[in-house]
C-alpha cells in the first residue's frame, strides 16, 4: 500500500518491492531503468546502469542509444514479466553475456555460454596486435596458430581482419571447440580455420610453422581464484582461468614448447595478468626468446607480451 496518495507516479512505482513492479500497470522505459539500476547496485553489480540498459535493448531488439529516444514507452505485460527474469538473473551476478547469449569483441558479435571463457576487452588489444602483425608481415598467407582458443573470438578475428592467412586453434575442451565453430559459421570464416582438439602441441600436426602464435592461456593463481567476482569465479569455466600455483603454468610451457612450431621470423603474442609482466618476461628469456616488446591495455596497465624466437 502507498502511504500516501499525492506521490507521482514515478516515486509510486519506486515505493514498490522490485519483485512487483511488473504487474504494476504502467511502467515505462526510463522508470525501469531507474528502478532497476538501484536494484542491480544493491545487489553488487557494477554499472548497474548500464546492465540495465543493455538488458532492456536485447529485451526490445533495439540498439542501447536507441532507450534514450524511447524513454517514455510503456512495457507489455509480457515484456515486464521476462524482463523481471532477466533483472533477477542479472542480480544474481549470473554474467550478462551469458544471459544475452552473446558478446561483442572487435566488432564482431561472438556466442558465449558456460562452456567458454567470456572475451574481456582487454583481449581486444592482443587481437590488434596480431592482425597489424599479419598485415605487415608481407606474406601472402601466413600460418597463425590460436593456442587455447575458447570462444574462438580471437581466431575469428584474424580470419576476418586477414582474409590471406591460414588460421588453426587449439582447445582442450571439445564444449569450447563447438562454441567456436559456430561463431566461425556465423563470421563466414569456418573455411578457413582448422580446429584441433587436445593438449596443446600435442594435438597440432608435427609438420606445422606458424609465422604467428597468439595465446590467452589461463592465468590466475589458482588460491586467487574464490576471491574473484561471482560473475567470473561461479561462471567462467575454471580450466580458463587457472594458471596454477603463482598462474604462470601456461607461460612456462608455451616458452618451451612453441619454438619447433615457429617459422622463421615469427612472432609469439600472449595476453597476462597484472604484475605478471616481469616473471613472464624472464621465463621466455631464459627459454632462449627475445622479448620483442610489453604492451599495455586500454586502461595503462601491462598486459601483451610479444616474444620473437632467437636465432
Amino acid at each position: 500500500h502507498f502511504q500516501s496518495h499525492s506521490l507521482t507516479h514515478s516515486a509510486q512505482v519506486s515505493a514498490l518491492n522490485f519483485e512487483l513492479w511488473p504487474y504494476f500497470g504502467v511502467v515505462t522505459v526510463l522508470e525501469i531503468i531507474q528502478r532497476s539500476s538501484d536494484y542491480l547496485a544493491r545487489k553488487g553489480v557494477d554499472s548497474a546502469r548500464l546492465q540495465i540498459e543493455l538488458l532492456l535493448a536485447h529485451l526490445l531488439q533495439m540498439p542501447r542509444l536507441k532507450l534514450y529516444l524511447n524513454f517514455d514507452r510503456v512495457l507489455t505485460e509480457p515484456e515486464l514479466e521476462t524482463l523481471r527474469g532477466l533483472v533477477r538473473r542479472r542480480g544474481e551476478r549470473e554474467p550478462l553475456q551469458h544471459i544475452v547469449g552473446s558478446t561483442s569483441f572487435c566488432g564482431l558479435e561472438m556466442s558465449v555460454t558456460p562452456k567458454v571463457l567470456i572475451p574481456r576487452p582487454e583481449t581486444e588489444v592482443l587481437a590488434e596486435r596480431a592482425w597489424g602483425f599479419l598485415q605487415n608481415s608481407g606474406a601472402s598467407s601466413p600460418a597463425v596458430l590460436d593456442f587455447g582458443t575458447g570462444s574462438g573470438c580471437l581466431a575469428i578475428t584474424l580470419a576476418v581482419k586477414c582474409p590471406g592467412a591460414r588460421i588453426h586453434a587449439v582447445d582442450l575442451s571439445s564444449d569450447a571447440l563447438a562454441v567456436a565453430r559456430q561463431n566461425a559459421v556465423r563470421h563466414q570464416v569456418s573455411e578457413r580455420i582448422q580446429w584441433h582438439e587436445g593438449d596443446g602441441f600435442a594435438a597440432v600436426p608435427d609438420d606445422l610453422r606458424f609465422d604467428l602464435v597468439v595465446s590467452n592461456p589461463p592465468y590466475i593463481p589458482s588460491g586467487e581464484i574464490e576471491s574473484l567476482q561471482p560473475e567470473v569465479k561461479d561462471h567462467d569455466p575454471r580450466l580458463a582461468l587457472d594458471g596454477g600455483a603463482d598462474g604462470l603454468d601456461w607461460y612456462r610451457r608455451l616458452a618451451v614448447e612453441t619454438p619447433p612450431f615457429m617459422a622463421a621470423d615469427g612472432s609469439f603474442m600472449t595476453e597476462f595478468g597484472d604484475g605478471q609482466a616481469t616473471s613472464i618476461s624472464n621465463i621466455f628469456e631464459q627459454g632462449g626468446w627475445q622479448v620483442a616488446a610489453v604492451e599495455a591495455d586500454y586502461s595503462g596497465r601491462p598486459r601483451i607480451l610479444i616474444a620473437l624466437r632467437l636465432k
